[in-house]
């Protein structure tokens, strides 16, 4: 993810550490118990980022689904698949976890809902070295995009049409994301943690001021005659379901916001 400015903090920020630029990328969707999630929200970004970015992996941004009250989202990444293995056996096979673990799994009801994932060949940078604020800061407000479009196993014309259409059309019309990931067609070597299997998904993240930026984006998206002839109505077609939309807002120490 490129380097953008973040907010002061009034606190020593500390800086970003794990791989900058990922060639793995997990995007992970936790359904939690009802009232948890500031909960589990206060213990991650206490406990849990540090300590995973320690042992190699790199916590790239973490998020309250803003259409769901009792989901968490985040993302994690890997130098490589061999990088994963070593990084989430020592994680999980250490201190912080086995201290802090049972009271993060106390707050779900689901955990297995990943998608495992790379940077889309030709779709720019999805590293990001920006510093991260300390434990205690604000929020920082505003509105993550990730849009995940599902598509036939084994097609590529879908994420061709993202990559070569749907990008250049985004650019033209308002930010490009800042992040667009592909599957990771490797099997999962961690087994203990579970990832969706059969999947061709491209998933892109927009970061927006707020909910109006992120309207105006899509009104000028689907007003832009070419965009709307020549890549979506194409890449409605390619699809195997409704493009999944959500909307994220970030967290004190989410380096992507």
């Amino acid at each position: 993810m490129p380097e953008s400015p973040l907010p002061a903090t009034g606190a020593p920020a500390a800086p970003a550490v794990g791989p900058r630029c990922p060639s793995v990328v997990e995007l992970r969707q936790y359904t939690l118990r009802p009232g948890r999630r500031d909960e589990l929200v206060e213990l991650f970004d206490r406990e849990f980022v540090e300590s995973q970015e320690e042992v190699g992996m790199a916590v790239l941004g973490q998020f309250r689904d803003l259409d769901d009250p009792d989901r968490f989202v985040w993302l994690r990444g890997f130098r490589d698949m061999q990088e994963r293995h070593r990084g989430l056996g020592a994680f999980y096979g250490g201190p912080v976890w086995e201290r802090h673990g049972p009271a993060a799994n106390a707050t779900m009801v689901s955990s297995d809902d990943v998608l495992l994932l790379r940077p889309l060949a030709g779709a720019g940078p999805t590293a990001r070295v920006a510093p991260r604020p300390a434990v205690g800061a604000p929020d920082p407000g505003g509105v993550v995009s990730a849009v995940v479009w599902s598509f036939p196993p084994g097609r590529r014309e879908g994420a061709d049409l993202v990559r070569d259409g749907l990008l250049p059309a985004l650019r033209r019309t308002g930010p490009a994301p800042v992040a667009v990931l592909a599957t990771e067609p490797a099997a999962n070597t961690f087994p203990r943690l579970p990832v969706r299997t059969g999947e061709n998904v491209v998933v892109a993240l927009t970061p927006y001021p707020d909910e109006a930026a992120r309207r105006r984006h899509l009104a000028r998206l689907h007003g832009d005659r070419g965009a709307r002839d020549e890549v979506l109505g194409p890449l409605e077609r390619e699809l195997t379901a409704p493009p999944q939309v959500l909307r994220l807002g970030p967290t004190a120490r989410s380096l992507l916001r």
